[in-house]
């Protein structure tokens, strides 16, 4: 572990015993509380692991959220006019039905946007490589804003002492961690506010070195579940973006700990919100139907079967997580099943899965159709989505799986109004809560008459 690093959580498990002791303490006759110890300003990031994949150095701190960039970049007005331009790099549908990814360059210059848009390209596609993202990519809109830098490249790159100017300020060394990738986030908030939506932001700097960062507090204004940062010229460095998506959309708790670090030893709190760890033991977990019951005992995609392997967020006892190495504790690997049950459930937090091409605000008459969009899912087994069509809540079966119905073929032989509806769901087998079942299903209603 960096020895910053080991210094940094050292100083927050001492502020948290602090305030524990405080707290324990209780009032004191009439006097007022103690002040709560003095928090670092800034915004709490998690730190990558190494380039080996290893859990070993990774962890959270405290970063400023302006960066160290003091002014904005010297611009020419050409550069000036194409700095902030727009584009949809994957379209599969409506803002408001499709979750929204913004990716933004830094340290790009004006001439060499085309390269920031081949890298955004490429990482998309490393990153819908890795499952549930390839099953369900037709579930995202993928937006492009092109970030027009003075100099090329970002600073700490090589070394500290290497200094860009550029538009998002991003830099490594950030924290005197190598690998850690901070950005000045204000100024990327103001690039992501260019964009119509955003439920996750990657800033992708234009470096090959090894780097990256996860700001997972989402935004208030924007929307946003969280922003990776990313090396976009780093074959390993668009797994430290997936890693952070399975904080942001997956709700996911780090499955790594920290075997040097004091404080760390053993958990003795409450139950984690999290779903993906847990105080309890398999034996427990399956009498108590508790978190990640369903799948004890199932093969899983990261390797072995999925139980309770001690050890996790960042607790070497204490905790439990699903499998022994997830991409939540080691990267380059896989989801394991209960980490992709929660991140198909963060997908159908902003995408539906039936979205109307027909206005639903007007009845249609016999000429007009009723369209649906729904979208297409790319896992090896060739299912798709369950379609289904009610007139007046009777099932039309002889509609089921199509897109579009005439109103025509309706058969309607009175002059009232009916109700439309067609329903479309997700009847995944990798999704075994009942409740998150329930979340991968839309309906989309019309009025209909003659």
């Amino acid at each position: 572990m960096d020895a910053s690093l080991r210094l940094t959580l050292r100083a927050a498990f001492a502020a948290a015993c602090t305030t524990a002791l405080l707290l324990a303490a209780g009032p004191l006759g009439t006097a007022a509380a103690a002040p709560p110890p003095p928090v670092k300003a800034g915004t709490e990031v998690e730190v990558p692991g190494p380039e080996d994949g290893t859990a070993a150095g990774s962890g959270h701190v405290r970063v400023p959220a302006a960066g160290r960039a003091k002014k904005a970049p010297q611009l020419s007005e050409a550069d000036r006019a194409a700095d902030g331009e727009v584009a949809k790099m994957v379209d599969n549908g409506s803002t408001s039905d499709r979750l929204d990814v913004v990716v933004i360059g830094d340290g790009y210059t004006a001439a060499e946007q085309d390269r920031f848009h081949a890298d955004a390209r490429a990482k998309w596609a490393e990153i819908t490589a890795v499952e549930p993202y390839s099953t369900y990519r037709d579930l995202f809109n993928v937006w492009t804003v092109d970030a027009v830098s003075h100099d090329s490249g970002v600073s700490g790159d090589p070394t500290p002492a290497t200094v860009r100017d550029t538009a998002l300020g991003s830099y490594f060394w950030c924290e005197d961690i190598e690998r850690l990738l901070c950005i000045d986030q204000p100024k990327v908030d103001a690039y992501v506010a260019k964009a119509p939506a955003a439920d996750l932001v990657l800033v992708l700097s234009h470096s090959t070195k090894y780097g990256g960062a996860g700001y997972n507090e989402p935004s208030a204004t924007l929307g946003y579940e969280g922003i990776s940062t990313a090396s976009a010229g780093n074959a390993k460095s668009g797994q430290v973006a997936i890693h952070e998506t399975g904080h942001s959309l997956g709700k996911l708790a780090d499955e790594y700990f920290y075997p040097d670090t004091p404080g760390y030893e053993k958990y003795e709190g409450p139950e984690p919100a999290e779903s993906n760890t847990s105080t309890l033991p398999a034996d427990r977990m399956a009498a108590e139907r508790a978190k990640w019951y369903r799948w004890l005992g199932a093969q899983s995609p990261d390797g072995g079967t999925v139980g309770a392997y001690e050890g996790g967020g960042y607790y070497v006892t204490g905790l439990y997580r699903p499998t022994e190495s997830s991409i939540m504790r080691v990267l380059g690997k896989p989801f394991n099943l209960p980490g992709t049950e929660a991140m198909i459930a963060g997908f159908y937090q902003h995408a539906k899965p039936a979205s109307p091409l027909t206005p639903t605000g007007r009845t249609l008459r016999l000429r007009n159709t009723a369209k649906v969009s729904v979208p297409r899912l790319a896992g090896a087994d060739g299912r798709q989505l369950d379609v289904r069509w009610y007139l007046d809540g009777r099932e039309l079966k002889r509609f089921a799986g199509r897109t579009e119905v005439a109103v025509a073929e309706l058969w309607l032989f009175d002059l009232r109004t009916h109700k439309l509806s067609v329903t479309a769901e997700d009847r995944t087998p990798s999704v075994r809560d009942p409740k998150i079942a329930r979340t991968l299903k839309s309906t989309v209603d019309w009025s209909v008459r003659l």
